[in-house]
């Protein structure tokens, strides 16, 4: 677990911890991560359509990145944070930027 330190009220610090990914799980509908404080966050796969548009081998090349802080998708280059998914925020991806990326990938097809 990650330990950040935070100005609080009156200019004093207080430790905030940050949990870290420890497992992922790539379903047909749902990205499932474990999470270092003992949690295990489920979101809808929906929520970033390239690991949506990926195939299952390439969901399930995944590493963990900045000591499980992030999770990365080579294959998909897709990269999603941790913070992010405890955040309940899904992708910011434009859709002119998906919209490129899916019209080269069926072009390397």
């Amino acid at each position: 677990m990650k330990s950040l330190l935070k100005g609080g009220m009156r200019g004093k610090y207080t430790k905030r911890f940050h949990p870290s990914a420890q497992n992922v799980n790539v379903t047909d509908d749902s990205l499932i991560v474990d999470l270092s404080d003992g949690r295990t966050v489920s979101v809808p796969l929906a929520w970033f359509p390239r690991l949506l548009n990926g195939a299952p081998a390439e969901r399930n090349k995944w590493r963990l990145i900045g000591d499980g802080e992030g999770i990365h998708w080579p294959e998909l280059d897709e990269d999603i944070s941790v913070e992010n998914l405890v955040l309940g925020k899904p992708s910011g991806e434009s859709q002119s930027s998906f919209k490129k990326w899916l019209e080269t990938r069926s072009k390397n097809k």
